[in-house]
């Protein structure tokens, strides 16, 4: 009997432990793997570039982007399909995809950008390397349609990556010392996306850059999200990411009241914005009215996001503006919406023996 017992509790015992080990394989795939950080920027670096979504209108604006590149002090590697076309695509899927991939697995290579965003980053998802991806931990710098890789390779292999200014563009002094402080050069902790400096006056104030407190509180947790959109246009995929206990950042352009509603509507009915820590919003630009029959930005962030509970901080400078800085997803951040203030907790970076005091 006490043989039969003791076979039972191995049973239950290993059945448990199967169900546990499931459990835990659920929790990775829906992106609580553990956090794998890149080695840091350093001058003489080789940045491969790449365009993953759309192209740039002439390829004259390539050059210009390889030209912004080498002017920070890098070496540029042009992808294979840098230069080709598909009417709004940046090439075929395959094509993309295979960029992004010899990429990540040339060791000559010690960090991606991409040229710019547009459309098409989730087309290519289903044809990376998350295998090679993860073996080969690279910076990957972009925002706006580059959210959807972003948020994918961080699912799938715990890599951050970077939703930050594009090739394409020219680096404002706000822009280039937010880049060098998270990506070159970090502190723990350290503050980011606060507004620019700005000399007021008698009589003129900045209106432009101003934090607008929703909700105060203090919140800390691993930073997730991008452009509003994109998070939406993975959500119910494989590359649905975890929104357990994070603190959510999100921008998006020309996208109406109306429409950003109707998309942080679906992230709270998805149950997801009820299981955030903090919401910092960026910016939202260029949006569209509704022949005055509307409710502005600030109402519709108000209405869906106040009642959450949590701290929610409007006006940070993530988005697309040009003055941005650099956002590391997934890693340890507090959201302190009593002083409008976002701070990341940890280095995103390897710093492979820089010393952050010199």
């Amino acid at each position: 009997m006490n043989r039969r017992i003791a076979l039972q509790s191995l049973v239950a015992t290993a059945l448990a432990g199967k169900a546990v080990s499931t459990r835990a394989e659920s929790l990775a795939d829906s992106g609580t793997k553990p956090v794998v950080k890149p080695r840091r920027l350093a001058k003489g670096n080789t940045i491969g570039l790449i365009a993953p979504a759309s192209n740039a209108a002439e390829d004259e604006d390539i050059r210009i982007a390889m030209d912004i590149i080498t002017s920070l002090g890098f070496t540029v590697k042009p992808g294979e399909h840098l230069f080709a076309r598909n009417q709004y695509l940046a090439g075929t899927d395959r094509q993309r995809a295979d960029d992004m991939n010899r990429m990540f697995a040339d060791d000559e290579v010690d960090a991606i950008f991409c040229l710019r965003g547009g459309y098409g980053t989730t087309r290519i998802l289903p044809y990376l390397d998350y295998a090679s991806i993860a073996a080969n931990p690279k910076v990957l710098l972009g925002y706006s349609d580059i959210t959807g890789v972003l948020t994918a390779i961080q699912v799938k292999t715990g890599l951050v990556g970077f939703h930050g200014p594009i090739a394409t563009q020219n680096f404002t002094d706000y822009t280039l010392n937010e880049f060098k402080k998270v990506l070159m050069r970090p502190r723990e902790p350290m503050r980011i996306a606060g507004p620019p400096p700005f000399a007021a006056e008698e009589g003129r104030v900045d209106q432009e850059n101003r934090l607008t407190i929703i909700k105060g509180g203090v919140a800390r947790g691993r930073l997730l999200g991008g452009n509003l959109s994109l998070l939406c246009a993975v959500m119910g995929s494989e590359f649905e990411p975890d929104f357990r206990g994070r603190i959510l950042f999100l921008e998006d352009v020309s996208e109406a009241p109306y429409r950003v509603d109707r998309m942080l509507t679906h992230l709270w009915l998805a149950g997801k914005l009820q299981q955030v820590a903090g919401i910092a919003f960026g910016k939202f630009t260029e949006t569209e009215g509704d022949n005055g029959n509307t409710f502005s930005m600030e109402e519709v962030l108000r209405d869906r996001c106040a009642p959450l509970g949590v701290p929610v901080v409007r006006g940070f400078m993530i988005g697309h503006v040009p003055d941005q800085t650099v956002v590391p997803i997934g890693i340890e951040a507090e959201l302190d919406g009593d002083n409008a203030t976002l701070h990341l907790l940890q280095t995103p970076v390897v710093l492979d023996g820089y010393r952050p005091d010199v």
